[in-house]
């Protein structure tokens, strides 16, 4: 127990005797040539260096085996700092710290930390860390400190905040002042600083007595700044000014965050606050602030600090001209811009592109640009030259200006309008740097005269590029093409698609595809058949948008047996067809030729090998359905799903109203259930069918059924769901529930149709509610849905106004609706005895009216006027036929 207690006080003596002798060392641990080293260590390092520097290295080479005995820690650290790569000196430190007897001590770590930090070799300094901690070797305050630095100078905060507590933690070092003002450096050099970090930490150092210095408070301050803390950066910088501490670095990082920030104003304060001080900012601050007043639009600002740094002596760069110039270039200062180019020149400091090309391209009013080129037109080169143009065209068409642009590009070659030439023109010609603008302003130019509805002018133009020796590019040409094509000039495109080939430029697909549509747009299925053999040549596929459109538009002109020979010449021509495009045929043929011609193109494709798809397959489900031969459509329909496609809703929709359209409304529901099952979710035109059919079949409580199945799907009814509702219902006698659904209608603001009143009215009439029939009557009437003579429901509504004249509740009022003119006037034609009498073709409003008076309030009398007077007969005898005349 005894001899244990010694030993301990022994190892705390010998760490304690260690310390004091570690302390004697410098804080620095990169060696210079004036260290001192015994001439055989020196010798010793030399030769380490020669090894290891020697290719091919081998760690067995046996000259090592000799030295490595001899090793130390100051012959490392010279052998360290004596490489050039830190590859190599890595390399050396790890074969080192295997050599037999020889153990690293701090400043030997601190060597390869600092050589690893500057390389940002991340990873391996890393791994050094964890080296430093299972070696437990001791340090002082400051050599510990130095390690810190290094960890933070390569953004390693968490890996130098985790290390100093750990060390603190093994007793391997005590620090002290020194080393927490590294550890709150290296924390400060993040940008992702963390404040509670850095004030746990000077907690640490209050508790421990230390008391805050200068270098205490100027990584706190970073640290503030860095995390956009103003009211804190500013106590500190207080604190640290109260203190009589400022100095050049510490303003530095308070106005370059004030600039940060935005409060530029308050950056410029504390400029002058520092003249005062007689503290001087160094020249990249300078810059930086300048940079960050233009950034923030404080050319006032800028321009106030470069005076300054002129009165201190400091002449700017280049970099800076060019900040200071972007500047009032994005201010539109063309002038103080102008000048300020000028004071370049006269300084001797030759102006770069970068500097000529934010002057040519802020600006593109003409005669800005003229005044550049005037100030500029020594030093332009060729790019310069594109770049005025650049900007010139852009001004030109964003004010709309695409006459000026082709004005001024054929001033260039030479042809001169009645407008005059360009005074950036004869400034070119005079300095002899007058060019033609290259392919890619060229093209500009004509897609913008192109766009403009130019094509005329836009082709004069590239007729004249070709005279002046310029190759066209592909882009001019199918610009061209392009508008030509959007005005129907197939020819002209043809023309100009052979004058391109004479060129030697090559059409691309884009080219030929624009003609294609052109020609499919008129219906020039041979032109277009010619063209396709071009295609071939190049080795081009015709666009399937085209051809499907030149197929559609032969069908709709009748013409689907050419559609249907082209495509078989497309495919002569060695290319495949295409499903979009022979559907577009199978559908042609459905409505010229009948559903049976659809059917046979049908299998004539499958015949040849082309798989249906989806669309094809609908188009022909649908017909068929239409034609009332469901159950063919079944067949195909079931044939679809063998093949592995899935039926749309669209399709299924087309089978349902097949199916209740036959009367086959079990059949229709069972339409229902595999749409479930294909995981489709019926649809507004789903139920309207069903609920149609349903009607139709007699069966309205399940048409109500499925009504409010459809609402609580949120699958809501639309103006013909209603219509097919109330209609069914009334063909099923159950007009009180169609009113309610009527009502329902004009609820949500849906407007029924004369069919929809007069079927409501009609059921009312059959269940002798002839006051409910009338009423709705005349809500039709009074909202103009009176149906015309050419509406198929007209004589529908004659037949129920015949009833409603004929009774005695009704008839006064139907006077008084025909006297406002709201209901046609009837006549009768037929009287018996007289047989057909003749009728005036155009009968006066006031004969009319007196008839249809008489009518209604004699309702035993009929009259009909014609030419020969007014004959009277008893209702008794006379078979009326009713014909309305419209006002």
């Amino acid at each position: 127990m005894a001899f244990s207690r010694i030993a301990l006080l022994c190892q705390r003596f010998s760490r304690q005797q260690q310390q004091r002798q570690l302390l004697h060392r410098p804080l620095t641990t990169k060696l210079d040539n004036t260290r001192f080293l015994h001439p055989n260590q020196s010798k010793l390092a030399q030769n380490l260096i020669v090894i290891f520097t020697r290719q091919p290295f081998s760690p067995d080479d046996p000259e090592l085996l000799i030295l490595s005995p001899e090793l130390n820690t100051k012959v490392v650290e010279t052998v360290l700092n004596g490489f050039k790569r830190w590859g190599l000196a890595y390399l050396f430190f790890n074969w080192a710290s295997k050599q037999e007897g020889y153990r690293n001590d701090m400043y030997a770590y601190n060597a390869m930390a600092s050589i690893l930090s500057r390389a940002r070799q991340n990873a391996s300094l890393k791994a050094l860390v964890v080296d430093v901690l299972n070696s437990r070797c001791f340090m002082s305050p400051g050599a510990f400190g130095f390690f810190i630095r290094c960890l933070g100078n390569a953004g390693l905060v968490d890996e130098a905040s985790s290390v100093f507590d750990r060390v603190r933690e093994m007793g391997l070092c005590v620090p002290n002042a020194y080393t927490y003002n590294c550890l709150l450096e290296a924390i400060s050099k993040s940008n992702s600083s963390s404040v509670e970090l850095v004030e746990a930490r000077l907690k640490e150092m209050r508790d421990c007595g230390f008391h805050f210095d200068k270098f205490t408070l100027t990584p706190v301050l970073q640290v503030y700044c860095n995390t956009g803390k103003s009211e804190r950066a500013l106590s500190v910088f207080n604190e640290i000014l109260s203190r009589g501490w400022l100095d050049e670095h510490i303003s530095t990082i308070l106005v370059v965050s004030f600039c940060k920030w935005g409060q530029v104003d308050k950056a410029f304060e504390l400029i002058e606050m520092l003249e005062e001080r007689d503290i001087r900012l160094n020249y990249k601050t300078y810059c930086v602030l300048i940079h960050g007043f233009v950034k923030e639009s404080r050319i006032d600002k800028a321009f106030q600090l470069f005076e300054k740094m002129r009165r201190m002596g400091m002449n700017a760069d280049i970099a800076l001209y060019d900040v200071l110039i972007g500047g009032l270039c994005k201010h539109k200062d063309l002038e103080m811009a102008l000048s300020l180019y000028l004071e370049i020149k006269r300084s001797g400091i030759p102006p770069d592109r970068g500097i000529l090309g934010k002057l040519l391209c802020s600006f593109s009013e003409e005669s800005e640009l003229s005044r550049i080129t005037e100030v500029i037109i020594g030093d332009i080169d060729k790019k310069s030259v594109m770049l005025l143009y650049k900007s010139l065209f852009e001004g030109f068409i964003r004010n709309d200006l695409v006459h000026e642009a082709y004005s001024f590009i054929q001033n260039l070659m030479g042809n001169y309008e009645s407008d005059g030439v360009s005074e950036i023109v004869k400034l070119l010609k005079d300095h002899n740097k007058a060019i033609l603008p290259d392919s890619d302003s060229l093209s500009i130019v004509i897609n913008c005269l192109v766009k403009a509805n130019k094509v005329d002018m836009a082709v004069t133009l590239l007729h004249d590029i070709v005279q002046n020796g310029l190759i066209p590019g592909p882009m001019m040409y199918n610009n061209i093409i392009e508008g030509m094509c959007k005005e129907g000039r197939s020819e002209e495109s043809l023309k100009l698609l052979g004058e391109m080939k004479d060129a030697g430029v090559e059409p691309s697909q884009f080219t030929l595809n624009c003609i294609y549509g052109c020609l499919a747009e008129r219906c020039d299925f041979v032109g277009a058949l010619d063209l396709l053999k071009k295609m071939r040549f190049y080795g081009f596929e015709p666009w399937i948008k085209h051809t499907t459109f030149l197929v559609k538009k032969l069908c709709e002109n009748g013409r689907a047996v050419d559609a249907c020979k082209y495509l078989d010449d497309v495919a002569g021509e060695g290319f495949l067809g295409h499903m979009v495009a022979s559907t577009a045929a199978i559908d042609g043929l459905i409505k010229n030729e009948g559903v049976d011609r659809g059917l046979e193109l049908f299998r004539d494709i499958c015949a040849n090998g082309h798989c249906p798809d989806v669309i094809a397959y609908h188009v022909l489900i649908k017909a068929l359905c239409k034609a009332c031969r469901t159950m063919e459509a079944d067949i195909l329909f079931n044939e679809m799903v063998s093949k592995g496609l899935k039926p749309t809703v669209a399709t299924y929709n087309s089978m349902i109203d097949g199916w209740c359209k036959e009367g086959e409304i079990d059949r229709g529901l069972s339409c229902i259930v595999r749409m479930y099952e294909d995981e489709k979710n019926p649809d507004v035109i789903t139920y309207t069918s069903l609920i149609h059919g349903l009607c139709a079949s007699g069966r309205p409580s399940e048409a109500i059924f499925r009504w409010n199945e459809m609402k609580g799907k949120d699958c809501y009814p639309n103006r013909i769901t209603f219509m097919a509702l109330i209609q069914g219902l009334c063909k099923c006698g159950w007009s009180g529930e169609a009113l309610v659904y009527f009502r329902e209608m004009e609820e949500k603001e849906m407007e029924p149709d004369s069919a929809v009143y007069l079927s409501l009215v009609s059921s009312f009439l059959s269940s002798e509610n002839i006051n409910a029939g009338f009423g709705i009557f005349r809500e039709m009437v009074h909202k103009g849905r009176f149906p015309v003579s050419v509406d198929r429901n007209y004589m529908l509504a004659v037949n129920v106004t015949s009833k409603f004249v004929e009774d005695l509740r009704t008839s006064c009022y139907l006077t008084c609706l025909i006297k406002d003119g709201r209901i046609p006037i009837l006549a009768v034609l037929l009287v018996p005895n007289l047989g057909m009498m003749p009728m005036d073709p155009a009968p006066s409003y006031k004969v009319r009216e007196l008839y249809l008076m008489r009518l209604c309030t004699e309702k035993l009398l009929i009259f009909n006027t014609g030419p020969q007077g007014v004959t009277r007969s008893s209702t008794r005898n006379v078979q009326a036929q009713i014909v309305a005349f419209g006002y």
